[in-house]
């Protein structure tokens, strides 16, 4: 709570053409006594506040300056966010007065440990990070109360995992993220743990392996859904841009050479690339595109091969698969992608490159007979 009564009858004193030595004889005290009021010295007491209230034609609540603040629990929740982004200590004391106000609320309750957490971690103060264990097990009591689905016990067992590693408490930290890593959803903070907190490099990698391959095709997801959006909205230099994008970091995840996946994921890439290349005017450009996303579609498509050999960086397993929605083969990608399109001269551009294909190899047929 802030007041600025100081400042308020100065400013109200000088809006009536007032010196202090007039408002002082108004009230009926001295001009010293306005002098101090004025600059913060001193405060009037009661009576003399309602007393200028009264005489500034006001209440004494504007007079004071006094702005009730929305402290329900929504507002507390945006107020230890916005600290949190800008790194505000001032989201401690915030965070204990939610505390009190809302006890028994998860998003307190979680907001707060999140508070506890991120200065713990900054500020290498094991003080914040035993605070934030509190509460995230108070937070886990609360759990049923929940409504985001970014949040789940799992993901607070990773955190409280996290924690006791930052505390020293290695071993307890990474067999409890371990006990809750629920289709690997905590393989990444595990493997980061063990790599580069605890040094424990060999027992790292399959988990920092896994969580490099699930984060790559999540990514791919992400690219194709936005690019339908881009699609949609009309903007095809997004689409073009992000498909562009995307091209050069999922090649980069590959021996070069490697066939494979890689294939198939690069054909649906090439040919949503066409689709913005057609509708920005490149019709050259488009049809080359479109061209190498047949030639890879052919590739993938002679040997269905959907492990994940050849993904750089990454440990192999001979039982990782990768499989997608888009369909079994390439081909069955690229028409899932033309049928959602729904673009009848994109689909076209699509025949006739076919038909280019088809007659080449037919000329190629021809030649070694």
């Amino acid at each position: 709570m802030q007041l600025t009564l100081s400042e308020n009858i100065r400013s109200f004193r000088k809006q009536r053409r007032l010196t202090q030595e007039q408002l002082a004889e108004v009230l009926e005290v001295t001009p010293g006594a306005v002098h101090k009021w004025e600059s913060g010295l001193s405060v009037p007491g009661l009576p003399m506040i309602v007393e200028l209230a009264d005489f500034f034609d006001m209440s004494v609540d504007a007079l004071l300056g006094y702005r009730s603040r929305n402290n329900s629990l929504d507002a507390f929740a945006e107020r230890i966010s916005t600290f949190l982004r800008t790194s505000d200590p001032a989201a401690i004391s915030e965070a204990e007065k939610a505390l009190k106000k809302y006890p028994n609320s998860f998003t307190v309750t979680y907001g707060c440990a999140q508070v506890y957490y991120v200065f713990g971690v900054e500020d290498h103060s094991n003080e914040y990070l035993r605070r934030a264990l509190e509460l995230f097990d108070q937070a886990l009591l609360l759990i049923s109360q929940n409504t985001d689905p970014y949040i789940s016990e799992y993901t607070i067992y990773g955190t409280i995992g996290s924690i006791h590693v930052f505390m020293g408490e290695a071993e307890k930290g990474i067999e409890l993220m371990k006990k809750h890593n629920t289709s690997g959803l905590l393989d990444l903070d595990i493997g980061l743990s063990l790599a580069v907190l605890l040094d424990r490099i060999e027992e790292s990698v399959p988990f920092l392996s896994d969580a490099m391959r699930s984060h790559a095709f999540e990514m791919l997801n992400a690219v194709m859904g936005l690019a339908f959006v881009f699609s949609r909205r009309g903007d095809f230099v997004s689409e073009q841009n992000i498909t562009d994008w995307a091209i050069a970091y999922f090649s980069g995840l590959w021996e070069p050479g490697a066939q494979g996946y890689n294939d198939k994921l690069n054909a649906v890439l090439y040919a949503i690339r066409s689709h913005a290349l057609m509708h920005r005017g490149y019709a050259e450009e488009a049809q080359s595109s479109l061209l190498t996303a047949a030639e890879m579609m052919y590739r993938f498509d002679a040997d269905l091969d959907h492990s994940a050999d050849g993904m750089r960086f990454v440990e192999s397993r001979d039982d990782i698969s990768i499989h997608d929605f888009l369909g079994r083969t390439a081909e069955n990608s690229i028409r899932f992608i033309l049928d959602h399109l729904k673009d009848s001269e994109f689909t076209s551009l699509w025949e006739k490159t076919m038909e280019i294909l088809s007659a080449s190899s037919e000329t190629d047929r021809e030649e070694h007979a």
